[in-house]
């Protein structure tokens, strides 16, 4: 991994292969600021003039390559745009410093001095040095092996460091193929980074899954050669007095089961664990930033397939609270699998439940892709809003109309996994009014559909194409609030 230092003095003296200095926006040509005033001078004091013979005006993100002028110790100078000088604010500064070592990777070394807040700087910089190692024979360019980011304190960098770690983690095992990331082996990999970050962990098989009562979980998963698992992570910090669970579906393959997809998308289904991966990425990195807030992560790995043992349409189980529940579509199983993580969070009782889920294609239509829904207790959902702006995520709380509510009403069982008769109206809200039966009033709650955000098919600023690792950095923040 891209090893991130922190740095001081004038940019213009730095020894890195690039050099990286923001402008700001101007109205002919972009403007310079002070901390570029060295490297300015390098070129003669004529750098805004030359950008602006080149477009460039200072636009955010906008990127301009220069060779680097005599007096300078190094190769190439990237000036990128920081826009306006009244709208610059910590996404600004982080989207440009991502672009600004993604259009790096090839280089050994990157040093960035953008004025602002040097430590949303180093956030952006090293989740932009982010690269999935894949299974190409030629891995292409790699990213630089140091960046160096002018102002920020030593704590900035470690926290920088660690928040990527986490957010690195829950991109890699997304992009993972599904052949080579089925449950038992997920949750191997899971025990392992589990255990070097100091957490407890307990794993569930399908044996135990049975004599809990975890009903969703192997439903869903009993279609499959590669049987279910259920992860209870738990970090424990000595003193911590507040207790917060997060809940995470981890869906390694989403065939839709006997309600089967159509073959436009699925390949994408092996991002259905998203969700897991997210939760258990930011728990690692809470453990590792030390924070004194007490994290039980819970994980339901299961895969939807079909075979002779697959649940149908109109069976009805029993999920881990005891609720029944009437099934009207195996391709609804992500709700199935969280109402049994729900379940066994709420048993501890925190002081507040988070799950993450990529749960409906209805996210997408509502919201797009970069803007997950935001479903449960008001003051929660209000609150992971706030947060996630906060640290350059978005989420929008959604509404529970009491149309809806009706729609999961079960003329057999307890609650009704999809709207009655199979419709789709408010489908995204289905499936929290679904979720909400398995959490108890008296626990403040919120749900995250991140269907959309999960993943992308094209790059911006710190983010590459595929896995995004939303919303690790938005759980860390969340769980920083209960210090």
């Amino acid at each position: 991994m891209t090893d991130l230092v922190s740095a001081s003095g004038d940019i213009a003296a730095a020894r890195s292969e690039v050099i990286v200095v923001g402008v700001l926006a101007g109205e002919e040509s972009p403007v310079i600021p002070d901390s570029a005033a060295g490297v300015d001078d390098a070129f003669g004091g004529r750098l805004a003039q030359m950008l602006a013979s080149l477009g460039n005006t200072g636009s955010a993100s906008s990127l301009t390559r220069l060779p680097a002028p005599e007096g300078l110790e190094a190769e190439l100078v990237f000036a990128v745009g920081l826009g306006e000088a009244d709208e610059l604010d910590d996404e600004v500064l982080r989207r440009a410093a991502g672009t600004a070592v993604r259009s790096a990777f090839g280089q050994e070394s990157v040093a960035i001095a953008f004025e602002g807040d040097p430590a949303a700087t180093a956030v952006g910089a090293i989740l932009g040095a982010y690269k999935f190692e894949g299974y190409k024979t030629d891995g292409g360019d790699e990213p630089p092996a140091q960046v160096s980011v002018y102002g920020a304190t030593e704590e900035a960098v470690v926290r920088a460091s660690v928040l990527a770690e986490g957010v690195a983690l829950t991109k890699t095992w997304v992009n993972t193929p599904a052949n080579l990331l089925r449950p038992p082996t997920f949750a191997i990999e899971i025990e392992q980074a589990a255990t070097e970050a100091g957490l407890e962990v307990e794993i569930l098989d399908a044996e135990a899954l049975s004599a809990g009562g975890y009903g969703g979980i192997l439903a869903v998963g009993g279609g499959s050669a590669a049987e279910p698992r259920l992860l209870r992570l738990s970090y424990r910090p000595e003193g911590a007095s507040k207790h917060v669970a997060l809940v995470g579906k981890g869906i390694t393959f989403d065939s839709g089961g006997i309600s089967i997809k159509p073959v436009a998308g699925m390949w994408d289904m092996k991002t259905d664990m998203a969700g897991a991966a997210a939760v258990v990425g930011a728990t690692v990195a809470a453990a590792k930033l030390g924070l004194n807030v007490n994290v039980t992560c819970l994980v339901g790995l299961a895969e939807n397939m079909l075979s002779g043992s697959a649940y149908r349409p109109s069976d009805v189980i029993t999920a881990r609270n005891g609720k029944t529940i009437e099934i009207l579509n195996t391709d609804a199983e992500g709700r199935l699998v969280l109402a049994d993580g729900l379940s066994r969070a709420a048993e501890d009782e925190p002081d507040a439940i988070y799950d993450v889920a990529t749960l409906t294609g209805g996210q997408l239509v509502a919201l797009g892709r970069r803007t997950f829904g935001l479903m449960g207790t008001d003051s929660e959902t209000e609150r992971v809003a706030r947060v996630a702006e906060s640290v350059g995520e978005s989420g929008w709380p959604m509404p529970f109309p009491e149309d809806i509510v009706a729609l999961m009403d079960s003329p057999i069982a307890d609650v009704s996994q999809c709207g009655t008769g199979n419709k789709r109206d408010g489908h995204m809200l289905q499936g929290g009014v679904f979720l909400s039966k398995f959490v108890p009033e008296e626990i403040p709650w919120a749900h995250l559909d991140i269907a959309g955000p999960a993943d992308t098919s094209e790059a911006w600023g710190h983010t590459r194409k595929g896995a995004t690792g939303v919303p690790v950095r938005t759980l860390v923040a969340l769980l920083e609030e209960f210090v």
